[in-house]
């Protein structure tokens, strides 16, 4: 009876590690550190926009695939104060692919090792997208639920919040 107790107590320990404290409808943590250009980023800056932020690998064949709508997305919608922020998740090898990927793309972009997320919990699958509406709340938590975004979810999730006051 103790080890069944010990397995189950030290399974949800891992899976709240994992999942980390970002619930849907509360506020996010801040995400914080230095784009690849070298400006600064700070989610808490960003109250007022909503927010898309992105995890992915150059070596993660549905990250890619993404991409290009999450750019279509934002070209119609960066002007009604929407933003993207995709984090590289790729070992330094892996540097040179992203960079020659992303500059297709108009996002923010930085490295995993220049930025501070921890507060999201361990980011274990790619791509993992969060979406953070204008007060700083989460919409959509990239450790559960549908990994991608496509435009349907873009279009379903984040339209709303950039009409919403």
């Amino acid at each position: 009876m103790k080890k069944i107790y010990f397995t189950l107590l030290f399974s949800i320990f891992c899976y709240q590690s994992a999942v980390g404290d970002t619930e849907l409808g509360q506020i996010a943590p801040n995400i914080d550190g230095k784009l690849i250009n070298g400006q600064p980023f700070s989610l808490n800056d960003k109250r007022g926009k909503v927010v898309l932020i992105n995890f992915w690998a150059s070596w993660c064949e549905p990250c890619r695939e993404e991409m290009p709508q999450i750019e279509e997305y934002l070209q119609k919608n960066k002007s009604n104060g929407f933003e993207v922020l995709a984090i590289n998740l790729d070992k330094p090898s892996g540097l040179d692919s992203a960079k020659k990927i992303m500059s297709n793309y108009s996002f923010h972009f930085a490295l995993k090792n220049d930025m501070n997320y921890s507060g999201l919990g361990y980011i274990w699958r790619l791509p993992s997208t969060f979406i953070i509406d204008k007060k700083g709340i989460v919409r959509k938590n990239g450790l559960t639920g549908e990994p991608k975004v496509n435009t349907q979810i873009l279009e379903e999730t984040v339209t709303p919040l950039l009409l919403a006051q």
